[in-house]
């Protein structure tokens, strides 16, 4: 039997998000409350600039006091979609503090500080959900923190950040430089007008950082995760990789060590194999594969951002906390048992691909193959071009450290037949 009196939702922020879940609130009341058990009411909405219109949305329910809102005492459950690490910290740990329970799309907040609010979440009882902070409608927090919870992941690779994917997809099927690409995801909206979280890497390293907790039961910051973005990524790079049998993706990769005793988890732009199903992930898409030893590769794939497909996973969430409501319990909160450490840079083990302006000249390349022998870099394959007292010497490494390869480049700036070091990238999905 269903029952009458609904839950009470609040929802801080309507921006693009925020406005589609009300919106889908309102327009699919009927078939949430049949799914949920009970009915579920918009009762307050928590914006910045009040005389903004929001169509559908009763303008009686419009506050700018989202701390009295959150505190009222009759909020089933709020609806945090305002980002940034303050105000919603506070607001979401006020939330539990005074009876309800939390769904986030906050990976920022999440990534620096969600051991707490974990941990507030349990002392008060209450739910913290938060599909919609990694990879937009795609399922992937719920899937591995409940249906591989009985399974033991080894790696998680995937592209988490649309605007990035947009961009390199452009510079690769196009041949537009990065300044150029970066102009048309603008225009197309698909990157913000300062793109520096999604271009840099941030966005992405906070992702890596939730998926990375989850996957490995142990508790993982976004400082802990290794960063880089796409910024000094070039056409030469497209173009090498292509000669190469690959493309380049900006890549967030979670890992745990060979021996079990810790993790590494890094974002940075990588080539990968056209055969590699990454490489076909186009334009602003999303998706990320996980391995699992009893469970083998399960790739998720979808839409990574916007406001349908991230309202969708808020509304998934809104309808698994609800059901917890009605029937007096909660979802799984934090499970960090295994306490791994989070190995540097430096240790991770890949391929590189390496490209040198260089004297042309005799035995320039036996000057650069000694250099890497001494650093115990073995060399997979050389490519050598040149005219005019000018060259580029491409090199692909087999695997090795980080810590090795950057050693290994740090003495080839020494030599002088290399005039600099052109671009360093690594070599993933093989």
């Amino acid at each position: 039997m269903m029952r009458t009196r609904p839950l009470k939702v609040a929802l801080l922020g309507c921006g693009v998000v925020g406005s589609e879940v009300a919106r889908i609130m309102t327009t699919h009341a009927d078939d949430l409350a049949a799914r949920i058990g009970a009915p579920v009411e918009l009762a307050g909405v928590a914006v910045r600039r009040p005389s903004k219109v929001r169509e559908g949305i009763d303008p009686a329910l419009i506050t700018t006091d989202a701390t009295a809102l959150v505190k009222r005492g009759d909020i089933d459950v709020v609806i945090e979609v305002i980002g940034g690490i303050e105000p919603a910290r506070t607001l979401i740990t006020a939330a539990f503090e005074h009876g309800a329970s939390v769904v986030s799309a906050n990976k920022a907040l999440l990534a620096e500080d969600g051991a707490a609010l974990h941990a507030a979440a349990e002392q008060h009882g209450r739910d913290l959900y938060y599909e919609a902070a990694v990879a937009g409608a795609i399922p992937l927090v719920r899937p591995l923190r409940e249906s591989l919870a009985g399974d033991k992941v080894n790696r998680v690779l995937g592209i988490v950040n649309g605007t990035t994917n947009f961009i390199l997809d452009k510079m690769d099927t196009s041949g537009a430089g990065y300044s150029e690409a970066l102009d048309e995801a603008t225009a197309l909206g698909y990157a913000e007008a300062d793109p520096t979280a999604d271009v840099e890497g941030f966005d992405a390293a906070a992702k890596a950082a939730i998926l990375a907790g989850i996957a490995f039961h142990t508790r993982v910051r976004i400082g802990d995760v290794h960063r880089e973005g796409i910024t000094e990524v070039t056409a030469a790079d497209i173009a090498s990789a292509r000669r190469m049998g690959c493309t380049v993706k900006l890549l967030a990769i979670c890992e745990r060590a060979a021996d079990g005793q810790s993790v590494t988890a890094r974002v940075h732009p990588a080539m990968i194999p056209l055969s590699h199903p990454l490489a076909s992930v186009r334009e602003a898409y999303n998706a990320v594969f996980v391995e699992a030893e009893a469970a083998g590769q399960l790739m998720f794939y979808g839409p990574g951002a916007g406001g349908s497909p991230t309202a969708s996973a808020v509304l998934g969430d809104l309808v698994a906390v609800c059901r917890n409501k009605l029937n007096e319990a909660t979802g799984p909160g934090e499970s960090a048992y295994t306490r791994l450490p989070v190995s540097p840079m430096g240790d991770v083990v890949t391929r590189y691909h390496i490209s040198l302006d260089v004297a042309d000249k005799p035995g320039v390349l036996a000057q650069v193959a000694t250099v890497f022998a001494e650093k115990g870099v073995s060399i997979d394959t050389v490519r050598q071009q040149g005219k005019d007292g000018e060259a580029s010497l491409v090199v692909v490494t087999h695997r090795a450290s980080d810590a090795a390869l950057s050693a290994t480049v740090e003495a080839l700036r020494k030599l002088d037949t290399v005039r600099g070091v052109a671009s360093i990238m690594r070599v993933e999905g093989e």
